[in-house]
């Protein structure tokens, strides 16, 4: 009786924990190619960046384990998307906020005091906050480092295998890191075949601007990250490489005008409080972004250049970059700069599709737009 009984309580328990009940030792590979002990299945889990592409690959499902978030990159940087997640997400409008490196608030006792089983870290924090990581593993809790940032298509299969892994959704994961490395594939072959039949010929020179104070002011330009890796990966010539003593910052207005650049990109998001930002996203209508871009293609000094002359400017979300979904913002880009390669691309419908397949909210809105072309 006594027997029965006791085999009968294991039994609940085991029913009533299953995570815990078969929680085993796996050995995870990050971004950075760091092998890191997890106990999986997990249960708890903190994510500190990388939301959408932590939606992608966990879906819906993969929230409900999720104890806290880094809520200022998300929330405070791009509120109009948080808004559509928290919609979706139940317990995404009260999650605990761990903070966030670039105010100073990330707090790894708030980490410690959620009890995660795993940390999902970006590169650059994980970098930046060596105590806090410190103290967070010295507690017991693992951190895996995800990094799209890096924009190296390794980095990007990686982190997303990563996440897989991490919550049980390796079958989707694999799929997201296949489709990745098919359009960049992609993408690549386009761009060779394009400067193949360009040879002799200079590449096509590019400027992109911030397009978020306003025509009146000049906004921060890349090198060799964000938009300039991109610019630099599809075989043109991004004016400010070798002209900024870090990855961004202004470029000199008479640079520009001296380059007179084939093609100008203004980087555009649903920013908050910025009345002359260029706006995309997911509430904006081609002639509501079109509207918001014109006092740059109308800008003082700008009107005798040829990317201006011949209509070559053209809007870009910001936040398309350096995320699981950036192939598309590199269709784009690359169907402006080689359009008889690109002809059959259709960026927006891939953007279409990606939503469709992997993401809890609809598509909508606009997020690239050619100037002047409807």
């Amino acid at each position: 009786m006594f027997r029965t009984v006791s085999r009968l309580l294991a039994a609940a328990v085991v029913i009533a924990c299953p995570l815990a009940a078969g929680a085993a030792p796996t050995e995870i590979t990050d971004a950075l190619g760091r092998k890191v002990t997890v106990e999986l299945p997990v249960a708890r889990v903190a994510v500190n960046f990388n939301f959408e592409e932590f939606t992608a690959v966990a879906g819906l499902e993969g929230w409900r384990r999720v104890v806290g978030i880094s809520r200022a990159p998300w929330e405070g940087w791009r509120p109009a998307i948080f808004s559509r997640y928290k919609a979706v997400i139940p317990n995404l409008a009260d999650m605990p906020d761990i903070g966030h490196t670039d105010d100073g608030s990330f707090s790894a006792e708030k980490v410690i005091g959620l009890k995660p089983d795993v940390l999902l870290m970006s590169e650059w924090a994980y970098k930046a906050l060596t105590t806090a990581r410190d103290q967070i593993e010295g507690a017991g809790i693992p951190i895996v480092v995800i990094d799209y940032n890096a924009q190296e298509l390794d980095r990007h299969v990686a982190s997303t295998r990563a996440i897989g892994r991490i919550m049980g959704a390796e079958e989707r994961a694999e799929e997201l890191a296949d489709l990745y490395q098919r359009e960049y594939a992609d993408v690549m072959a386009r761009v060779e075949r394009a400067r193949s039949e360009r040879a002799g010929k200079p590449r096509p020179k590019v400027y992109v601007e911030l397009g978020q104070g306003g025509a009146d002011t000049v906004g921060n330009t890349y090198n060799g990250t964000m938009w300039g890796r991109i610019i630099t990966l599809l075989g043109a010539e991004n004016l400010a490489e070798g002209r900024l003593p870090g990855p961004w910052g202004q470029l000199n207005p008479e640079t520009v005008i001296a380059e007179d650049p084939d093609l100008i990109l203004i980087a555009g998001s649903s920013w908050v409080n910025r009345p002359k930002a260029v706006r995309t996203g997911y509430d904006m209508t081609p002639d509501g972004t079109r509207a918001t871009l014109r006092p740059y293609a109308e800008r003082a000094g700008w009107s005798d250049l040829a990317a201006i002359r011949e209509g070559r400017i053209a809007a870009i979300e910001h936040g398309l970059c350096r995320t699981l979904y950036d192939f598309v913002a590199m269709q784009f880009i690359g169907k402006l700069l080689y359009p008889a390669a690109f002809a059959d691309v259709d960026p927006v419908g891939a953007f279409r599709d990606y939503h469709e397949k992997y993401l809890p909210i609809p598509f909508s809105g606009t997020w690239m737009l050619d100037y002047g072309h409807d």
